[in-house]
């Protein structure tokens, strides 16, 4: 003979709803060692659950607009410009061409892409200069020794 070792409940007022704990937890009774029993619910765990709180909006996140203005010349001089707002933080600062080149490596290849192609036009033609000053020289040199 096996003995049922569930819990007595307290009765409840609502009759059509069955007790899911007392279906779930019956030992059989051809078994020899009785099911654990489980502790009684008190009858709130039977209504209907609330449904949870809505989670707060997500905080938005802050942004913070800085323009940065890099001009370059053809002679190879580049300058820097920072500003929030209408505000400048920093004005005509001189860069170094290849600061900016790294600068817009770091960035994006898509920007360094076409100030690499500025910069070597800009080395190119000064190249093609310091030859052109240095044939002005040689030339310049070539008279001062002809005059003695």
């Amino acid at each position: 003979m096996t003995v049922d070792t569930l819990a007595v409940e307290t009765p409840s007022d609502l009759a059509d709803t069955p007790d899911p704990i007392n279906l779930s937890t019956a030992a059989p009774e051809s078994t020899s060692t009785p099911a654990p029993a489980e502790p009684a619910e008190p009858t709130e765990a039977v209504k209907p659950k609330k449904a949870p709180a809505k989670k707060a909006a997500s905080k938005k996140t802050k942004t913070i607009e800085l323009t940065l203005t890099v001009t370059g010349t053809a002679d190879g001089e580049w300058r820097a410009e920072l500003k929030q707002g209408t505000t400048y933080l920093a004005r005509d600062l001189a860069v170094a061409a290849a600061a900016v080149s790294r600068a817009a490596k770091e960035l994006h290849e898509d920007l360094s892409t076409p100030i690499d192609e500025v910069i070597e036009e800009a080395r190119s033609q000064q190249a093609a200069k310091v030859a052109a000053l240095e044939a002005e020289l040689e030339a310049a040199r070539k008279a001062l020794a002809d005059l003695d």
